[in-house]
């Protein structure tokens, strides 16, 4: 029941037909096939380079936090003011 008939299929193109017109459904048909390469092509190159970046991922050392994942150490026990807290040499 779902299944599209050959009729189905006839009354398909008689519509394209009538709304694009026989001169440019080729011209239509041949970039929709080059959209179609180009768009196989990226999703190979975006499957390769993730297998590439999970090799490389696996092998190197753990990457370093961002500087908004990093653990702030506490205060030394000597009285000295962590880094934040400084006044800045750059605007005296």
């Amino acid at each position: 029941m779902g299944a599209l008939q050959p009729w189905h299929w006839l009354i398909v193109i008689a519509v394209f037909v009538l709304l694009f017109g026989a001169k440019k459904l080729p011209d239509a048909a041949r970039s929709l096939g080059k959209s179609m390469r180009i768009f196989k092509s990226e999703i190979k190159e975006m499957q390769a380079d993730g297998k590439s970046d999970a090799a490389s991922s696996s092998d190197a050392a753990p990457a370093t936090p961002i500087a908004s994942e990093r653990v702030v150490d506490p205060a030394p026990a000597t009285g000295a003011t962590p880094a934040s807290e400084q006044p800045d040499k750059r605007t005296a």
